[in-house]
């Protein structure tokens, strides 16, 4: 089976973590991801979660989120797209597994700080600011990894 490019592999990885290990032919360890998706998401009440945090009611999708379990996920997301991309068609670049590294990292503390942390006066909850934290999450990832790289090349 020919593996599939790096691009699509994140992408697919995106959808739904799993689907690039699938396009890679790793139907195991996609199978896995894909179970532990649903798992978390199903023991979080994640989707009920985003639904209510698209429709604005942060406050009642604060009140039904399980934290204990959707803790997990930031880093089984994370973690399902680089083992994707770092298997699919084309070499990895050198350390590049710390941009993903630190968006999990990121995301998890922007879920922790998120029942209480205000932005301008806004409550953005357990989706929005999580999904915001990935930012600077990859920011600082790739500030580190660049910064690694050009020290070792010195």
């Amino acid at each position: 089976m020919n593996r599939t490019n790096k691009l699509e592999a994140i992408f697919w990885s995106i959808a739904l973590p799993g689907f690039g290990q699938i396009l890679n032919g790793q139907l195991i360890k996609g199978m896995i991801f894909i179970f532990l998706e649903f798992l978390i998401n199903v023991m979080s009440s994640f989707n009920n979660a985003i639904m209510l945090s698209f429709l604005g009611k942060i406050s009642e999708a604060i009140k039904i989120i399980d934290y204990q379990w959707l803790m997990f996920y930031p880093c089984v997301y994370m973690f399902a797209m680089y083992d994707a991309y770092k298997h699919a068609e084309g070499d990895t670049p050198h350390l590049s597994f710390l941009p993903f590294a630190f968006g999990a990292y990121f995301v998890t503390v922007g879920l922790m700080y998120s029942a209480k942390l205000t932005i301008f006066g806004i409550l953005l909850g357990p989706i929005w600011l999580p999904i915001l934290s990935l930012i600077p999450g990859l920011l600082v990832g790739f500030l580190i990894r660049y910064t690694i790289i050009k020290c070792q090349k010195n």
